[in-house]
């Protein structure tokens, strides 16, 4: 009987690989002080990690009181974030430094 237990250690070890493998990867870019793209798409329940490329010279902060997130991305560098799972509805960022330009969105369906 303990020639299976090694199997059984391989079984879950998979079963956690696949379920991180079903996170949600995205990204958006700062560039001019504007999110591109503003609207991020996602499923809801979805675990999520963004990637924030900023392209600007100057840092910026990528704040959502909705995601309760804050993240300061130096200048020309990326940061990321993790949040989720999301119930369905719109949830919205701003570029801090930025707001009247960086805007976004991620719409949960």
């Amino acid at each position: 009987m303990n020639k299976f237990w090694p199997l059984l250690g391989t079984i879950v070890l998979l079963a956690g690989v696949e379920s991180a493998a079903a996170d949600t990867v995205l990204k958006v870019v700062i560039k001019d002080h504007v999110f591109q793209p503003a609207e991020i798409h996602i499923k809801a329940d979805d675990e999520v990690t963004l990637t924030v490329d900023n392209q600007d010279a100057t840092p910026e902060e990528f704040e959502s009181h909705d995601l309760r997130i804050e993240k300061v991305v130096p200048g020309n560098s990326t940061g990321v974030v993790r949040f989720g799972p999301l119930k369905p509805g719109t949830y919205e960022f701003v570029g801090e430094f930025n707001e009247d330009t960086a805007k976004g969105k991620v719409i949960v369906e």
